[in-house]
């Protein structure tokens, strides 16, 4: 009965994974409605610009997925001999690509955040002294941009070069982008090219020291983490090797192979995976939330 419950299950549990990040659905349905499936898919590719990843498709993204947790499954049940636990490390082994986009994502942020400051004030300087248009300063500025921006900026400057308006051109650049900061700037600069006005030098000098203090924050933040940050990733290895050393002791692998060392093994994987989880959420620092995009 068990030998056909359990690839069942797998088999479930896969469909569920699978459906989640190709198509974006949720719940035990067998398909969600038209409309959340299309703003659930736009959410995880606007994830992947963010994460420097825009060129790759969902479905791609999850086969890595899958392909962990076969890979994952397999080494556990080899080292241990139990399939329920070799599951639970699988599964958990299939998250590790969102583990490695959030890394990229947070990576990416805060090169934005540094960048954003220094970037808005060129903007100020060379529209207010220098007597630029906007989007001739705008785009000035986004060849000096960090390698992470510069793509999105050349898009932009190619719309506008094809199209020359503003408002399309600067929704380029927020979708490239995919950035709070990025977001309120487009929208400044918007406004004051299709209004005019001349406070346009002293919103954009508020907007720079606003983002100075919110990226030093976050600074300080992070910097006040590493210890907790590094000593999460130490929790993953220890009951591993702990494991490791247990198969030499007593039973060793015919122990975990038994009914009851299944149950505890399985019970002490989700034990560690809940903490991991736990401490990330605890030790997540708030992101900004965009307003001005589409």
């Amino acid at each position: 009965m068990t030998a056909l419950v359990l690839p069942v299950l797998a088999a479930v549990g896969v469909f569920y994974l699978y459906t989640a990040m190709v198509f974006g659905w949720r719940g035990v349905g067998l398909a969600p409605s038209v409309g959340r499936t299309v703003r659930r898919t736009d959410r995880v590719n606007e994830w992947l610009v963010q994460a420097g990843l825009g060129g790759i498709r969902i479905r791609d993204f999850a086969a890595v997925m899958v392909l962990l947790f076969v890979v994952g499954t397999a080494v556990i049940f080899a080292v241990f001999g139990a399939i329920v636990p070799a599951l639970a490390v699988g599964t958990f082994a299939a998250t590790f690509p969102l583990a490695s986009y959030r890394v990229r994502r947070a990576n990416r942020r805060a090169a934005a955040q540094d960048a954003w400051p220094r970037l808005i004030e060129e903007i100020r300087i060379l529209t207010a002294s220098l007597g630029r248009s906007i989007p001739q300063a705008l785009f000035d500025v986004g060849q000096r941009a960090p390698d992470e921006l510069r793509p999105a900026f050349d898009a932009a400057h190619r719309e506008w070069l094809i199209s020359t308006d503003f408002a399309r051109t600067l929704t380029v650049l927020k979708a490239g982008l995919a950035d709070p900061t990025a977001d309120a700037t487009c929208e400044t600069l918007l406004v004051a090219h299709t209004v005019g006005g001349n406070d346009l030098d002293r919103r954009l000098e508020a907007l720079a020291e606003d983002r100075i203090h919110d990226t030093q924050g976050r600074k300080d933040a992070r910097a006040k983490q590493a210890g907790a940050r590094f000593a999460r990733r130490f929790v993953l290895f220890v009951p591993f090797g702990m494991a490791i050393a247990g198969m030499s002791v007593g039973d060793g692998r015919e122990a975990f192979s038994s009914a009851t060392g299944q149950l505890l093994t399985l019970v002490a994987v989700l034990l560690v995976i809940g903490c991991w989880a736990w401490a990330g959420q605890v030790l997540r620092v708030p992101e900004e939330e965009r307003v001005f995009f589409e």
